[in-house]
């Protein structure tokens, strides 16, 4: 009997022997760390997990290195480890940590579309962000178009001004389809919430009126009087005379002046030389520029010019000797200015 009491007793003391172990070991992964502050670690690509943990291990955050990465490999759940920088909250456990670094929670990198930039402003800020992956470079415009599932559509206007978070690695051909996807369904919603009765044609139009009224006002306040402008040239078959179009008419050669041979130089985007809209947006228009020219002030203003103040302000009018009346009192404040 003796015996089989020792035969029986080996068994139990192996298996007490491991359960302490895996108690002590599981005490390890889920107790704070000794790290009091926010840890900002970065793991390269090919980096092991052997070599991620040693190094968290030196900037203290990771107390037992090799016992966590034992840990990682006998659970079989934390073996991968996502490329990224990572921020590390203060006393994260070893297990927060795997599955910090498994689940690939890297901090965000962001790029802003700023309101009333063009195509080409958007593709030199992809290109300058260190954490993009450049897959477009050399890309033509028709190309990436294509890409896009759009064939054949002029790029201007088509990318929706905004703030876009991403994990660091990510492509620009995919921070633009986020860009286009999301000016698609605003510039969809805008539509089929317009006024009735506006003299536009389709989105394209609805699209390049927005951009137009980006570029003329950085005043909320006045997008939907400029929109109402430009409306209402359009109801009675004006020129729509804006300065923007003209500009982007010009293109490359822009120096900051409009010279009265650029006014009479036919361009397609010369809309003192072309009766409506101009073919395609000239920048990107945000949201309340969507709303404006869906939604205009139609109050019988057929001008506007800059106030000459530092608010940016414009003075509407409906004639045009009040309009040049007012053009001469922004030369004066302009005059006035400069002798200052």
């Amino acid at each position: 009997m003796r015996k089989l009491t020792h035969v029986w007793s080996l068994p139990l003391i192996i298996f007490l022997c491991f359960l302490v172990c895996a108690l002590w070991l599981s005490h390890i992964m889920h107790q704070p760390g000794q790290h009091n502050s926010l840890i900002h670690y970065k793991v390269k690509s090919g980096q092991p997990l052997r070599s991620v943990l040693s190094g968290l291990h030196k900037v203290g955050v990771i107390q037992y290195p090799r016992l966590t990465e034992f840990w990682s490999r006998a659970s079989g759940h934390y073996g991968q480890v996502r490329v990224g920088h990572y921020e590390i909250p203060a006393q994260s456990s070893s297990l927060d940590v795997l599955e910090q670094l498994n689940l690939g929670l890297v901090r965000l990198e962001s790029i802003t579309i700023i309101e009333g930039s063009r195509y080409s402003d958007l593709i030199r800020s992809l290109t300058s962000h260190a954490s993009i992956n450049k897959t477009l470079i050399n890309v033509s415009k028709e190309e990436v178009m294509r890409r896009l599932g759009a064939p054949g559509v002029y790029p201007e206007g088509r990318f929706f001004p905004d703030t876009y978070h991403f994990a660091p690695g990510t492509s620009d051909f995919k921070l633009l389809s986020m860009a286009y996807k999301k000016m698609q369904r605003q510039l969809d919603a805008a539509w089929v919430n317009r006024a009735k009765g506006l003299p536009l044609k389709d989105p394209t139009q609805l699209l390049a009126l927005a951009s137009i009224v980006e570029k003329e006002t950085a005043l909320a306040t006045e997008r939907s009087k400029v929109a109402g402008v430009y409306i209402t040239r359009l109801r009675k078959g004006m020129y729509l005379q804006s300065d923007p179009t003209v500009i982007y008419g010009i293109g490359a050669n822009y120096d900051g002046n409009i010279r009265r041979s650029d006014l009479q130089r036919d361009t397609p985007y010369n809309t003192y030389k072309r009766k409506g809209l101009p073919p395609t947006a000239v920048a990107m228009p945000g949201d309340d520029s969507l709303h404006a020219a869906t939604h205009p002030d139609e109050t019988g203003d057929i001008f506007f010019v800059a106030n000459g103040t530092s608010d940016g302000s414009h003075y509407f009018s409906k004639t045009y000797v009040e309009h040049a009346a007012a053009v001469q009192r922004m030369i004066l404040r302009q005059r006035s200015r400069v002798i200052q």
